[in-house]
């Protein structure tokens, strides 16, 4: 059974102000999730499930249905704030969603193999693809998932300031800890990430996260189960989100399983403000240029 791409594509993008999942970047409005799903099935994928608000359903089938027909299987599943599914009983009051491990559980009857999970409005590039396929195949287990490890030198922003999971790894290549820095910047020819007001160094190819799991679907028993306490512990908290990290520091930490962290040399690219959109048509347009892709992306 081939594995499952789950695409993060529930998200508000109050910063972008619009639906930036699936705004068009490519030359013919081709979308960042377009070229992901080109990378997955020529690495192997055999379905696509996109996680959406339940009010976009008719948009993404109408732009990814005449696509996507033939050549993979597609779902769709839709994130939402009914904690009853989960045996939550009390009524919690949310200014947005839980968060992308909350994401994850929307998933969990949809699917049945192994799977993936990245972001709609990132570009990660086949490599990632390739190599999460393998894994997936023959390396995963329920005890043993794992994470794309990208340079952290490879995901900056000209732009200003990012917030990076930055990965521990054993000697192993094993995960050990995932720190988020919330201000890592260039800053001349280093890297630097900064903390209550002292800047430290980052290596160029220190791995990073850029939210590209691989899972099996034992995860989802695990996730609900963390989930619960995270609801009710934040209860009061009306912005608090439950994140994949969240899962991965706590199996690690509780032995309850590894992840390994697949490195990737690709340069990543996303899109977060609408400042940020000439700058990844430009991307996009190179590796169209160079032939990475084709200009017509699906004909």
């Amino acid at each position: 059974m081939k594995p499952t791409l789950l695409i993060l594509a529930a998200g508000m993008a109050s910063r972008y102000g619009s639906m930036k999942q699936i705004d068009g970047f490519g030359p013919n409005d081709e979308t960042i999730i377009d070229y992901s799903i080109h990378d997955a099935i020529k690495a192997g994928f055999g379905k696509v499930v996109f996680i959406i608000k339940e009010e976009f359903v008719d948009n993404f089938k109408a732009i990814f249905e005449p696509k996507l027909s033939g050549k993979i299987e597609t779902d769709y599943v839709f994130q939402n704030f009914d904690l009853k599914q989960f045996g939550i009983e009390e009524e919690i009051y949310r200014e947005k969603p839980w968060g992308t491990a909350h994401a994850i559980l929307s998933a969990r009857n949809a699917i049945k193999e192994p799977f993936c999970v990245i972001n709609a409005d990132d570009y990660y590039g086949f490599d990632a693809f390739s190599k999460m396929v393998d894994f997936l195949n023959n390396e995963a287990t329920d005890s043993n998932y794992s994470i794309v490890g990208y340079q952290i030198g490879k995901t900056l922003s000209d732009f200003g300031s990012v917030s990076r999971g930055v990965c521990k790894t054993s000697d192993a290549g094993y995960l050990e800890e995932i720190t988020e820095r919330t201000q890592v910047y260039k800053k001349g020819d280093a890297i630097v990430y900064e903390e209550n007001g002292v800047e430290y160094p980052l290596e160029y190819n220190t791995p990073v996260s850029m939210n590209f799991w691989g899972f099996t679907p034992a995860v989802f028993k695990l996730t609900e189960d963390l989930f619960k306490v995270f609801a009710l512990a934040n209860k009061d908290k009306p912005k608090a989100e439950f994140f994949i990290p969240l899962i991965g520091e706590n199996l690690v930490k509780s032995n309850a399983a590894s992840f390994k962290v697949i490195p990737t040399d690709s340069q990543w690219f996303g899109v977060t403000y609408k400042e940020d959109k000439p700058f990844v048509q430009n991307c996009i347009d190179e590796l169209v240029k160079n032939g990475t892709y084709p200009e017509n992306l699906w004909n």
